[in-house]
Formats: structure tokens, sequence, C-alpha cells
């Protein structure tokens, strides 16, 4: 019998053994390698984790000021953006309002601890990011906000950033074709195209029988419907055909202006004392005005005060106005001789309103005459030298003559076919009450009558109580007489109109507002004739002064017929360098270039 060698068997122990190590080894390198992959993947997670928390932190912050900032801007204007700078960069996420941001080390990415970075960086001059796509805005201030956070004992060394630019953009309300602060009606109104935005801070009822089109944005910040008004409908919903991107968006945010919208009559009336130190005063034309036309109510006189803001300050803080005065001698006596000083005023017309009941004792503006004055007078010339670039742009007219009880005051523009052009920058003409136009206004070039073609006109706004248009062929004569004496011919007025409106108190028929559509008054029959308005229409506020109600044509007492309405916004208004003056703007915050830069740096900008 043959037996195996000791020695085989030894050596083969041992290779058993080796390989044994050997696989005990392979599996530790297998298991280290793997701890170590469990290790650097926790340590990734927490790193992740701290990252996402760190960021959140920072974004809060960025976010916390920015609310501020919107607040205080909406409410208060720029002022008290500038005014609360400080209390701005000491707001950061902390513990006495939650536990939670204990956590949490904050800085101004400056080396200030417990900081947030808020600063002026640029006046924003174009037009606006989405979703204000094809509005610009004009001097507004860009601030950025920077915040650096860190995880308080976190495992990692890291701080987290989060940065914003916010644009405090002033847009002119022109750059919106229709804005109403409030209700706004088109319901019962003739076909209608509405080529740019429409806003209302409020309701927005637009049931018609007639075709209405709106081809930009609509927004309200209460609901869109088509309810019965005016004695007719109920409409179908939504009424119109809106085509603009977005279409129509409700429940939207109040858009506040620079004036209190609460009271923004007193954006055209004359202050009870000085007060262009105010808040208030810097936004009223009387103040903005650089020529203010007052017809006195205690002793009868014309006066006239021409100013010019330096310095920044506004018209109204002129410590030197020229005044020039002219005395009359008794109401109602022959006026002619104040043409000396004013050769572009007339103070002894006086017509019939049919819609208001009452006699017009009118002060009435030549704007042609008043173009020449401009350019000529020693007067004017002295506060505006040619070639100095500055123009007085607006003019404010006040009538205050003592009234009886079946009058009352007014303010008329004629011969307004060529305004004072005042180096491109254009005419607004403002006034506490009733404003008539009569004639066609601000078209300069006959072949742009009847037509949308502005290429030709200077930015023109009108801003009043209530604005009534009359044509070419109006007479003061045939005022008192039936509507149909009072024939109307084409006209054409290429302005903004900045005005009042007498609201709706009811559904039925003589408890209707009129209508966007019946915002420029009419007093005369203009059956089959043309009414061309190349235009922005703007109501901020009730009438104070023309309050009679609307009534509809061919109803008892009606005062009009309607005309064939070419009513179209004027797309001059998105020009910034063809915006009419002083027309008061919305206050929008708006959100640029949010990016998360290099920690500890105020200066990175996502666009070189």
């Amino acid at each position: 019998m043959k037996l195996n060698s000791p020695v085989h068997r030894r050596t083969t122990r041992g290779y058993a053994l080796m390989l044994v190590l050997v696989m005990v080894a392979c599996m530790m390198i297998v298991m280290g390698g793997t701890l170590n992959r469990t290790y650097t993947v926790a340590k990734l997670n927490d790193r992740n984790t701290q990252y996402g928390l760190g960021q959140t932190a920072a974004e809060a912050a960025v976010e916390k000021v920015y609310a501020r900032m919107a607040y205080d801007f909406v409410n208060f204007g720029l002022g008290a953006v500038t005014n609360n700078l400080s209390n701005y960069r000491d707001s950061y996420p902390n513990s006495t309002e939650d536990p939670y941001w204990g956590s949490f080390q904050f800085s101004d990415a400056q080396g200030n601890l417990n900081k947030t970075y808020a600063s002026f960086v640029s006046n924003y001059i174009g037009n606006l990011p989405p979703p204000y796509t094809n509005i610009f805005s004009i001097n507004s201030p860009q601030y950025r906000i920077v915040s650096n956070a860190s995880v308080s004992g976190g495992r990692s060394a890291m701080t987290n950033a989060a940065q914003v630019d916010v644009i405090f953009a002033l847009l002119p309300l022109t750059t919106y074709a229709i804005f109403y602060n409030g209700l706004l009606e088109f319901s019962t109104c003739a076909t209608m195209t509405v080529n740019g935005r429409v806003h209302a801070n409020g309701n927005i009822y637009t049931g018609t029988g007639s075709t209405l089109t709106f081809n930009a944005p609509v927004t309200c910040t209460g609901t869109l419907s088509s309810p019965a008004n005016n004695g007719s409908g109920p409409w179908t919903f939504p009424g119109g055909n809106f085509n603009g991107s977005p279409t129509m968006t409700t429940n939207k945010p109040t858009i506040t202006v620079t004036l209190n919208l609460n009271n923004a009559h007193t954006l055209i009336d004359i202050p009870s004392s000085n007060n262009v130190a105010t808040s208030v005063g810097q936004q009223q034309m009387y103040n903005l005005s650089q020529v203010v036309l007052l017809i006195s109510n205690t002793t009868p006189q014309v006066t006239m005060r021409i100013q010019a803001g330096t310095g920044g300050q506004i018209p109204g803080a002129d410590p030197s106005p020229i005044v020039l005065t002219t005395n009359i001698a008794a109401i109602g006596t022959n006026y002619g001789f104040i043409t000396t000083n004013f050769p572009f005023l007339s103070l002894n017309n006086a017509f019939w309103d049919d819609r208001e009941n009452k006699t017009n004792i009118t002060t009435q503006i030549d704007l042609g005459s008043y173009a020449a004055w401009v350019r000529t007078n020693v007067s004017i010339l002295s506060k505006f030298p040619a070639g100095s670039g500055n123009y007085p742009t607006l003019l404010y007219v006040a009538d205050n003559r003592p009234l009886a009880a079946n009058q009352q005051n007014a303010v008329r523009l004629v011969n307004g076919t060529v305004i004072p052009a005042n180096g491109g920058l254009g005419l607004t003409v403002a006034t506490p009450g009733p404003l008539y136009v009569w004639g066609n206004l601000n078209c300069t070039n006959a072949a742009n009558l009847a037509t949308t073609n502005t290429t030709t006109s200077s930015p023109c706004a009108l801003m009043s109580d209530a604005i009534t248009i009359l044509s070419p062929n109006w007479t003061d004569a045939n005022s008192t007489g039936s509507v149909g004496s009072r024939g109307a011919t084409t006209t054409t007025i290429d302005a903004a109109l900045i005005t009042g409106v007498v609201p709706s108190t009811g559904s039925a028929a003589g408890q209707f507002s009129g209508g966007v559509h019946n915002l420029p008054r009419l007093l005369e029959s203009w059956s089959s004739v043309n009414l061309w308005l190349n235009t922005s229409i703007v109501c901020l506020y009730n009438s104070m002064c023309a309050t009679n109600t609307f009534i509809s044509p061919g109803g008892a007492g009606s005062y009009y017929n309607a005309p064939i309405r070419h009513f179209s916004f004027d797309l001059n208004y998105f020009d910034p360098a063809k915006q009419p003056p002083g027309i008061p703007t919305a206050l929008v915050p708006i959100r640029k270039n949010w990016t998360v830069p290099p920690p500890n740096t105020v200066t990175y900008n996502v666009v070189p």
C-alpha cells in the first residue's frame, strides 16, 4: 500500500493558508474601500445638506430685505427706500423670529456679521424684463441685495451666497392703453380694438353686443365678468376676444402710483398752502408746472407765475419766480386789453354744457398763440434761455372766478393743431376743473388727420376733472339748442387723457358711468361722424366738479349722439423720448438678475 508523502500534505496546507490570507486581504481591501466610499458619500451627503441649508438661508435673508424694500416702495415711494437703507442692512433672519435661524451665521459679504448688503447700483433706463415686455422705465433706481450665510458648527467650512438686483421701476401710466383706478366698464361699448395693455385696480366689465378685442394683456385686481349693466345684458362671459400673452389675469396686486390713489384728485388740485416740501406737494401739477395761470376768485385779476426748478428742486420751489399780473376792472367787462401781456388768453367766452346743465365761464387758451408766445416772451426766455435745454413743458390753468348757481368754471383749448414743441418734449395742460378741447389737437401734418399716424405729433397730455371734445364745427351760439343743431365734423385728438369719471351707481339705465368709450365726453350729434383719438386713457379719480350723470344717446335728456369711434393706443408712449411731461408713474418693484455669486463679494454682475 502506497501512502502520500507528509511533506506534500504540509505543502498543500501552506498553499491553502496563503490562499485564505490573500482572500482575507482582498476582502479587507474591498471592505475598506466600501467603508471609505460610504464615508465619502456620507461626507458628500452631509456637505450637500449643509450647502442646501446655507443656500436656503442666504436666499431667505435676501427675500426678507426685498420684501421690506418692496413694501416701503409701493406704499411710501422712493424716499422711504432711501431713508430706510440702514434698517434693511440690519435685517436678516434671526432667532427672535424663530429658533431655527440660530443655526446660521449671516453676513453682508463685506465681513460684517448679522448684516445684509443693500445698496444703490445705478439708475435703470430702458425696456423692462418680462413680464413687462414693451414697457420701459425712466430713471428707476436699481438696488443690489446680497447675503452670505453659513451653518453654525457645520462639518465643512462653507459660505453660501445669494444676490438679486431690484429695479424700483417708475412706469409712466401712459404705457398702458387703458388704466383705471377702480371699476373699468366696457359695457354696451361699440366695436373696439385695444392694442395696448389694460389694467384696473378693481373689476372689469366687458358685456357688449359688439366686437371687443384685446391684443395685449388685460389685468385687474378683482374679477372680469359681463354682468347686466346700463339696463342691458346679461352678457355671455367673457364678452371679448383676448389675444394678449398672457390673455387676461384677475386678482392681481393693486398697481400703486407716486400719488395717493385714495385721493388722486390732489394731482390736479390747487394746494391750500405752500406744500412743495411735502411728498404730496412734490407730485401736484400746480407745483410741477413751470407756468401757472390763475384767474382770481378774489380781486379780479389774471396772475401768471413763471418758475423753474434748480438743483433738483421742482418748479414750485423756485425762490424767485417771475409773476405777471393784469388787473381786471370788473368781471363781465371787455377783457381785450389783457392781450398785451397774455395774447393767447380770452376770458369773455361762455357756452352751455347740456350734460351739466350749466353755463361755462371759460378761460380760453389759444395753443397756437401760446406756442409762439413761449418762444419769444422775455419773461419765459429769462427763466428758460434758448439753447439751455430747459422748457416750460407744463401749463397749469385754474379759473376761480365767482359763480352763480347755474354756472361752472372751465378751461377750453382752441387752435391746438400745433402745440408748443418745447424742444421735442411737448406740452401737458392741467386744470382742477373741467377741460374742453375745441377742434383738432396736436396733428401738425394735415395728411395725418383722421388716421392713427402720430409720427409728426408732439408728446401731449391733458389732465383735468373731466374732458369734453368739441369738433371743429362747434359754435357757442348753438350750445343751448337741440342736439340736432350741434352737428359735429371729423376730429382728431393726439393726446393722453388723465381725467375723472362720474362712477356707476347701479346696473340700471341712468346709473351708468358711460364706460371707457365715453370717458372723453361729447356734446354734439356725431352720428356717422368719425372721432379719431390717438391716446392713452387714464382714469385715476371720480370727477369732483363736473358731476352730472351720463345719459345714453336717444333717451330723454340726451345731449349727444355717438360717433364712429377710432380710439387707438399711441405707440409713441413706448418710447421714453416721446412720453408726455408730468405723467404719474406706477410703482413696480421688479427682481432682475437673481444669481449665486462667489462668497464675500458684492460686485458680481450676471451680465458683464
